[in-house]
């Protein structure tokens, strides 16, 4: 019963955790280049996206645990666009919107491509 209580407390430890604390930061100014203009290219790492938002509930090698589904092979069941869609609506235990914009699209990408 210790045990139970225990994994039930360290699982919803994870789930909240991995919600993350909402806080918005505005971008900061782009510096005066002089009438210079740079193009930025950002690339998101889709690894350490995932790092930090999936394994808690998808395991630590996405292979799936308990309630949660595996995301090793996922791009062999589903499209990235649902994939996309999972991540910005959310599924089952999943909740809405746990990554955002190019990250999302990013990850749905690199999942897709998992066979």
């Amino acid at each position: 019963m210790k045990k139970q209580l225990m994994t039930v407390l360290f699982g919803s430890v994870l789930v909240l955790g991995a919600c993350g604390g909402g806080e918005e930061t505005s971008p900061e100014e782009p510096a005066d280049t002089g009438g210079e203009t740079e193009t930025e290219t950002t690339t998101v790492d889709a690894e350490a996206v995932i790092q930090q938002n999936c394994i808690s509930c998808h395991g630590e090698n996405l292979e799936g645990q308990g309630n949660f589904p595996a995301l090793n092979d996922v791009g062999s069941r589903l499209s990235q666009e649902e994939i996309l869609s999972i991540i910005e609506n959310g599924q089952g235990a999943m909740p809405p919107n746990i990554i955002e914009g190019e990250e999302a699209t990013a990850v749905a990408e690199y999942l897709a491509n998992q066979q």
